[in-house]
């Protein structure tokens, strides 16, 4: 009895060390175009994550796909469960969050509901006239038509003009196909960089921003492995929400992506979000950051 006892415990031993000794694998999508930058925060943050529980649950992988591809794409490989790309780093929205499985935790504290408009220099005399939101939305706005944005600025009332895929939007405005290319305020200032030499005259708009609440999640596939996958970016994020790291980061980063930005003063529209699942973090205030001390006016 007792020899088959300690057969039994060194056979439970050898298969957690064996467990422990596979590497988890998370391959995700490429940047959308040379130098897109937008996504690289986000994936370094998962890096730290896995790193961070790595005795927990052994050593891990993480690498972008080799071959470009858009959201659509990308998404439909993660929910296949045996795709190319097994995770993905998006806006949430309802349809999102029954075909992948989201974990929800707000990767830059909501930042990316905060919007900005890329404008032609002719469109900026008209805005300086607007004072209320209505007057605003005599606007069109350009939007990829993947994007939860369109959603919530279309139950929001404002005129949109889609297209498939992201990079055309930027010359479509400098050709005049709408008036303002809604963007976030974390991305923009480097988008600007990025185009303002094949649309010229392309400008940052001086006066507005929307915000609403749209958290950007990881999200992987509805599979056992998917669990698994989320159990372990799960831990790691919350063990660096504890060790204070995830707010070194946030801080740095935040730092980074604003610097160029001027926030003060600006007129803020508050949207709602018709995407918003129940089980959103809404009430953990520490997931979200409305920017407060950015937008108070300067004295």
């Amino acid at each position: 009895m007792r020899r088959a006892t300690v057969f039994w415990l060194l056979l439970l031993l050898v298969s957690s060390s064996v467990l422990r000794a596979e590497t988890m694998s998370f391959v995700y999508p490429p940047p959308e175009t040379a130098g897109d930058e937008r996504h690289l925060y986000y994936w370094q943050l998962l890096d730290a994550a896995l790193g961070s529980n790595r005795d927990k649950y052994g050593d891990y992988s993480t690498a972008a796909y080799s071959a470009p591809m858009t959201f659509q794409r990308a998404a439909a490989e993660v929910a296949s469960g045996t795709g190319r790309v097994n995770i993905v780093s998006r806006a949430t929205n309802l349809d999102l969050e029954k075909r992948l499985r989201p974990i929800r935790i707000p990767l830059d504290k909501g930042l990316l509901g905060v919007r900005m408009f890329l404008v032609m220099p002719e469109t900026q005399p008209w805005l300086d006239q607007v004072r209320t939101i209505e007057e605003l939305k005599r606007f069109s706005i350009g939007q990829s038509s993947s994007w939860t944005d369109v959603r919530v600025l279309e139950s929001a009332g404002f005129k949109l003009v889609l297209t498939d895929t992201y990079t055309p939007l930027f010359a479509m405005l400098g050709a005049g196909r709408f008036d303002l290319f809604a963007r976030g305020a974390i991305e923009i200032a480097a988008e600007w960089r990025a185009f303002r030499d094949t649309v010229p005259g392309l400008t940052i708009e001086k006066r507005f921003l929307l915000q609403y609440p749209m958290p950007r999640y990881f999200f992987v596939p509805r599979t056992e492995e998917g669990e698994r996958m989320a159990e372990r970016i799960e831990d790691g994020l919350q063990r660096l929400r504890r060790s204070g790291e995830f707010e070194r980061r946030y801080q740095n980063w935040k730092k980074l992506v604003f610097k160029d930005i001027q926030l003060a003063g600006r007129v803020v529209f508050r949207l709602p979000n018709p995407e918003l699942s129940p089980e959103t973090p809404l009430d953990d205030k520490y997931w979200w950051d409305d920017l407060a001390a950015e937008l108070a006016p300067r004295r």
